[in-house]
């Protein structure tokens, strides 16, 4: 450890790492040697295997994806492994989320049914589907699911299924498009010769694995470090045209992509098509070839996802009014029969982020039925909390952080509390992932180009690799500007200095000046906590700060 910096050596032991082997993985990601083999997934050799005699007997497949940042670049896996070996007899099927919902439905089974289709290949959904699985088989249709949600007591009786939790592969945390990309690194080993593929080509899919990787709350250690990292490599020099546009219509240059511009801006928008419109808008984007259509749809995406912040935020206001007066349960159930379902995961997790309690937000659906999205507290998973109660629910699943519900309709109005009191029984379980503590440095002259470059060799970070975040105290609130889109003045910019007269400028986006736990003022001493943050807005590099919490200094 004794040849990283001091910064670096606090760093790694923060996150558990003592040793200079250790040290090395974590810091230097080898793809060739910790890539794990896809075939240590145990129904992998009989889907390769399935495939190509599908592609051998000209068979249809149908790829049914998930609606969300997770299905989506999944399906763009598989499409471009299918096109890269020349088959073209195949669909995509995306399921609309308001009318049909997550998963696999009747209905869409028996139009498959209808035209013949002999294989369906899920992609981040199917492993509960028990039913639907069998229908399936009944009609003469065999289904491999690719999956990465917990699974239920009972398996579906498909064909096969590549799901890291259902055997003993070594990464239990892959997201769902992190599945495909193994099933497309195994077709590649096991037929790429067959089909000409140069040694390698698989890596350009990387950047759909990385983007679903970081958009879906999995922990960013082991395998799912090497797909984020090596993502973000192949991200900024991706050569999909909607990915370029999308990425033009916000102002980011490509070469210097990070995670936060994927969490907090290309992510959005991909998703925005499932909430406000069609999913297959997002997959149209990430798979075009042309690049009038990939400025159409980038466009697109962008007026929708305004419109959905719109929504969100008169949501969020509902919310904060029903709340007045209202005593809050260890679990929040709230809801109203009006709320777009679409939208409503994001509302669970603003509402999550700010009370620190579990949430569960419901509304009806097109076919009247009441269905929500529910979000952690980071203290127990939310699937677990639903298992406890599941006698209230028609359907449930997710993962740990976030999950998917549909009530029984003369279940809900006890459902706060039912929850609550299994949550409490849950509370002694460990937290999931793990925190950011901040570390404390002596001055505003830590912010500088070497500090940053070292912090940076931990990237990318999200869950279970937090953001290193630091603490500056005693510093003296300067200039505080507002900024924002078209005059908009919803972000703030305020300038720091220290008793040694160094200077630093840092950020908050969609705050004002009464959004932390001390109203802030010019010339007032706070203590400040915060992540770095390199800007290159309009070609320009400029370090700064990225605002965590200011707190008084008394």
């Amino acid at each position: 450890m004794e040849k990283y910096s001091e910064l670096l050596q606090t760093l790694l032991k923060n996150r558990g790492i003592e040793n200079g082997a250790e040290a090395e993985k974590f810091l230097n990601p080898n793809y060739d040697l910790e890539m794990n083999d896809p075939f240590l997934m145990r129904d992998m050799e009989r889907v390769c295997v399935r495939i190509y005699e599908a592609m051998e007997a000209e068979e249809k497949i149908i790829i049914y994806s998930d609606y969300d940042c997770d299905g989506i670049p999944g399906a763009v896996i598989l499409v471009d492994l299918f096109e890269k070996v020349g088959y073209k007899n195949f669909e995509v099927y995306i399921p609309m989320r308001n009318s049909e919902g997550y998963g696999l439905n009747m209905d869409a089974i028996k139009e498959f049914a209808g035209k013949g289709i002999k294989l369906l290949i899920t992609i981040d959904l199917g492993i509960t589907a028990v039913a639907e699985v069998a229908q399936a088989e009944v009609d003469g249709i065999e289904t491999i699911i690719t999956d990465h949600h917990v699974p239920p007591e009972v398996l579906p009786r498909a064909y096969a299924i590549l799901n890291p939790k259902v055997d003993n592969y070594p990464e239990k945390m892959l997201c769902g498009a992190g599945v495909v990309f193994k099933l497309a690194q195994a077709f590649v080993k096991k037929y790429g010769e067959f089909f000409e593929i140069n040694e390698g080509w698989e890596k350009w899919l990387l950047d759909m694995a990385g983007l679903a990787t970081l958009s879906d709350m999995v922990p960013l250690l082991g395998e799912n470090r090497l797909i984020a990292s090596f993502g973000m490599k192949v991200l900024r020099k991706s050569p999909r045209p909607g990915l370029q546009k999308l990425l033009a219509k916000m102002n980011i240059d490509q070469r210097y992509i990070t995670e936060d511009d994927i969490g907090f801006m290309v992510v959005p928008r991909l998703n925005a098509a499932s909430r406000m419109d069609d999913p297959m808008r997002a997959y149209e984007l990430l798979v075009t070839k042309d690049e009038v259509e990939a400025g159409t749809l980038a466009a697109h995406l962008t007026k929708i996802n305004d419109e959905r912040k719109l929504i969100v935020a008169g949501m969020m206001r509902e919310v904060k009014k029903k709340f007045e007066g209202r005593e809050q349960g260890e679990v929040i159930v709230i809801g109203n029969p009006k709320w777009r379902v679409g939208v409503l995961g994001l509302v669970a997790g603003k509402i999550a982020d700010e009370y620190q309690k579990p949430v569960f937000v419901w509304g009806r659906d097109e076919n009247d039925s009441i269905k929500g999205s529910c979000r952690s507290d980071g203290l127990i998973s939310v699937v677990e909390l639903m298992a406890g109660a599941k006698e209230h629910f028609k359907e449930y699943g997710g993962h740990d952080g976030a999950g998917g519900f549909t009530v029984l309709d003369e279940k809900i109005h006890k459902l706060e509390e039912v929850l609550s009191d299994f949550y409490n029984k849950l509370k002694q379980k460990e937290k999931i992932g793990s925190s950011a503590c901040s570390i404390q440095v002596a001055d505003l002259s830590f912010v500088n180009m070497k500090n940053y470059r070292e912090v940076e060799k931990l990237a990318p970070f999200g869950i279970g690799n937090p953001k290193p975040v630091f603490l500056f105290s005693q510093i003296k609130v300067g200039n505080i500007k507002k900024f924002g889109k078209n005059g908009s003045e919803e972000h703030l910019e305020i300038t720091f200095s220290d008793e040694k007269n160094n200077k630093a400028k840092a950020v908050s986006f969609f705050s004002t000046c009464e959004s932390f736990n001390t109203v802030i003022a010019e010339g007032k001493k706070i203590n400040l906590m915060a992540t770095f943050d390199l800007s290159h807005f309009r070609g320009r590099e400029e370090l700064r700060l990225r605002i965590v919490e200011i707190s008084s200094t008394i």
